[in-house]
């Protein structure tokens, strides 16, 4: 879309103040920042939103918006909310580097821009589809345009009487023809993306045939509209996160024709993808950025007022989440030296998606970002429900484990692995980094045990407490007084309070304010206990293992 269209739009409440020649210009995304130097979260095309937290006087303002020019950036747009009008240092840089600047009004919130902005990139992106579509050789007489794989699928339907199906590598159904009838059993779906896993690790090209019961099907790769088929790249980079076309007929004795015609399918069906994976962009850049704070260890109102942001993008028209889980995965191969990060991320955001569900969108209410080897998901949870014995639910490692463990293990073909773990649902910003803690945890659990795909949840990080009568005797008080002799000592000289501060923080899973609430202390009191307890034993309480260590030892005691 082009700038000068976010004007026309009275909803988004945008005033120009420089750039006027500048409004031909394309967006192809957006961001909304606060971070001094973005730069690193910017390949070019975007929006940047910003409420201008990051400047402090007028000389930030220079640098902040010579980072988006040399990013490559189409605009900038500041909101009014927090100083009201526009400083003009800003209108000034903005001006001088040629860059356009959109005011935003007070009334108008950043995700009402984002939502406009994502929907607008991703139609045109459907309506690219549709093109293809129509000089599509076979398919110049089909009548619909765009509308996603249903519909390239309903033109095999209806012009080749082929009954098709988009899956995902874990065996969900992206998409169906109206004229397949009923869906695939999943049971079934499950089976024919193990089977197309498995034939793609041996490096074969597809179609690839198997009969499964009384009905045969071949199975056709959807790769990116921007690989060719014959790449030479790793396929290990890929075969967890492709889709394929599951096609329920023999393709042995079709003719190059069809054969050709197929793999024009498979093209369409791949822009689709891609058309998914840039309105994933956002998300992904939110899940960055909320996690490079709380790694950082951001105060938890900067954190706070990231997720305020990112929570309207996933989860439309709910406003905020009232709790988050933190899924953590990584994927690893034998003798290759390949970049787990981004594998991991693609096959964490099929993975958090219901198996049940059906279409390409369910995973937009899903953040993953990637750091190093590892995938980071942030999952908002609209409602968090309560079991009978007390404790609550939402994302279950067994759920995640069953559903996508046989399709995996086909496709990491005995030199792959990938582990999973899970956290506890949190209600705030603060609890956070403990959930991300507790996912890494829970992840390393899950990788001492045997087999290609594993996953532990929270739950089983509990599970130490069974093991406890059976460590001997003499253990258990040197491991106890190794950790609590010194507060105690401490306590006597002092009369601190330091053991009865480390059982209430732990018992309040490290809230600052929830601890400081049940001992009536200050927060800065608490914070000066819980350093004096860190000196002491040189231990970090941020840290789970460190905190696990306490636990065990006030439970030994």
């Amino acid at each position: 879309m082009r700038l000068r269209a976010l004007l026309d739009t009275d909803a988004l409440g945008l005033r120009l103040l420089g750039g006027e020649g500048e409004l031909d210009r394309t967006v192809r995304g957006v961001m909304t920042t606060d971070l001094r130097d973005p730069s690193r979260y910017l390949s070019g095309g975007e929006l940047v939103l910003t409420g201008l937290a990051w400047r402090r006087d007028a000389a930030d303002s220079e640098p902040f918006v010579r980072l988006l020019v040399q990013a490559g950036v189409a605009a900038l747009a500041a909101g009014e909310a927090e100083l009201g009008d526009i400083p003009d240092d800003l209108v000034v840089a903005c001006a001088r580097h040629r860059l356009p600047l959109f005011a935003v009004h007070e009334s108008v919130a950043f995700a009402t821009i984002t939502e406009h902005v994502v929907r607008q990139v991703s139609g045109e992106r459907a309506g690219d589809l549709a093109a293809v579509v129509d000089r599509h050789r076979r398919m110049m007489t089909s009548g619909p345009a765009g509308g996603g794989p249903d519909v390239v699928l309903d033109l095999l339907g209806s012009d080749l009487d082929l009954r098709a199906w988009v899956l995902s590598p874990t065996g969900r159904a992206i998409a169906g023809s109206k004229t397949a009838g009923p869906g695939l059993p999943a049971d079934l779906c499950a089976k024919l993306a193990a089977e197309h896993l498995a034939a793609a690790r041996t490096g074969r090209r597809g179609p690839h045939r198997v009969t499964l019961g009384s009905s045969t099907y071949s199975l056709f790769p959807v790769r990116s509209s921007g690989r060719s088929p014959h790449a030479s790249r790793d396929v290990r980079e890929t075969v967890l996160s492709d889709w394929l076309l599951a096609v329920e007929a023999d393709a042995g004795d079709w003719p190059e024709e069809r054969l050709d015609l197929l793999q024009g399918v498979t093209q369409l069906i791949a822009v689709e993808r891609d058309r998914r994976d840039a309105a994933r962009t956002v998300r992904r850049r939110l899940a960055q950025e909320v996690l490079e704070l709380v790694q950082t260890g951001a105060a938890p109102a900067e954190i706070a007022a990231r997720l305020r942001v990112a929570a309207p993008v996933l989860l439309p028209g709910l406003g905020a989440a009232p709790h988050w889980q933190v899924v953590v995965a990584r994927v690893e191969w034998q003798d290759a030296e390949l970049e787990g990060g981004p594998v991991a991320q693609s096959l964490l955001e099929e993975i958090l998606v219901d198996p049940l569900a059906t279409g390409p969108e369910p995973s937009d209410r899903i953040a993953v970002a990637h750091t190093g080897d590892e995938a980071i998901a942030l999952v908002p949870l609209p409602a968090v429900s309560t079991e009978h014995d007390g404790s609550e639910t939402g994302i279950l490692a067994d759920a995640l484990l069953a559903s996508v463990r046989d399709p995996l293990s086909a496709g990491l073909d005995g030199d792959g692995r990938v582990t999973l773990g899970v956290s506890a649902a949190v209600h705030s910003a603060e609890g956070l980094r403990g959930a991300l803690e507790e996912a890494r945890h829970a992840r390393r659990v899950a990788a001492a045990r045997p087999g290609r795909v594993c996953a532990a949840g929270h739950q089983e990080l509990a599970s130490h407490v069974l093991l406890l009568p059976f460590v001997p005797d003499d253990v258990r008080r040197a491991f106890t007084a190794r950790l609590l002799d010194p507060l105690r000592d401490y306590d006597r000289r002092h009369r601190a309070e330091l053991i009865p501060t480390l059982e209430a923080f732990l018992d309040c899973d490290g809230s600052w304010t929830r601890c400081a609430t049940r001992l009536h202390l200050h927060v800065n009191t608490l914070r000066y206990r819980v350093g004096r307890i860190e000196q002491l034993t040189s231990r970090d309480l941020s840290r789970l293992e460190d905190k696990l260590d306490f636990f065990l030892a006030l439970r030994m005691s």
